[in-house]
């Protein structure tokens, strides 16, 4: 062999060359081959989804657990919502029925006992957040409170509550029944 055919280092003999003509370097490992790849990534793709489709299923599953609790709980509270102000209401027909069943009583006791009963309703609608409208003659008319039942002339400005007819009621700050009254339409000519 001449001395241009034989590699200058015994060790080149198994390096192939890559396209710049430099030596690639051998790490042992065969590359896989494309389809072997393509098989492993489909694979990994595969569970990926698999394990996606279970994530779903089991956020489906709490989304349904969750509306069916608040179902639950809208029911319930539509069946119990009046629980409070019923326990409230409770003593105050105690009392009246009491004061029903007495046969011997005097005028002063017997309104002595519904003063009481008043004062036991009254803190009944407090607890439950219920106010009385009430406007006083010469109060400006509140139309989102009062409703007018007519205007008359008066002594009153214009706009002016004349008289209550019935008192009107809140229920944490929402109309439950607006107060009755009649409205100053202004002095008499």
């Amino acid at each position: 062999m001449s001395a241009t055919n034989q590699p200058l280092d015994p060790n080149e003999e198994n390096q192939s060359v890559d396209a710049s003509g430099q030596p690639e370097e051998n790490t042992g490992e065969q590359q896989p081959a494309p389809e072997e790849n393509l098989a492993e990534l489909l694979e990994q793709a595969q569970a990926q989804v698999a394990q996606y489709y279970d994530e779903l299923l089991r956020a489906k599953a709490e989304a349904e657990n969750v509306r069916r609790r608040a179902q639950d709980d809208v029911a319930k509270a539509r069946k119990f919502g009046t629980e409070s102000f019923a326990e409230s209401l409770v003593p105050v027909r105690d009392s009246l029925e009491a004061a029903l069943a007495a046969t011997d009583q005097t005028p002063e006791s017997w309104r002595e006992g519904v003063e009481v009963t008043l004062r036991q309703l009254t803190a009944a609608f407090e607890r439950n957040q219920l106010k009385e409208v009430s406007p006083e003659p010469g109060e400006k008319f509140d139309p989102n409170v009062h409703q007018a039942i007519s205007t008359v002339p008066s002594e009153f400005p214009e706009g002016c509550v004349v008289q209550r007819l019935q008192k009107g009621y809140t229920i944490a700050e929402r109309v439950l029944r607006p107060a009755l009254v009649t409205v100053s339409s202004g002095q008499a000519a």
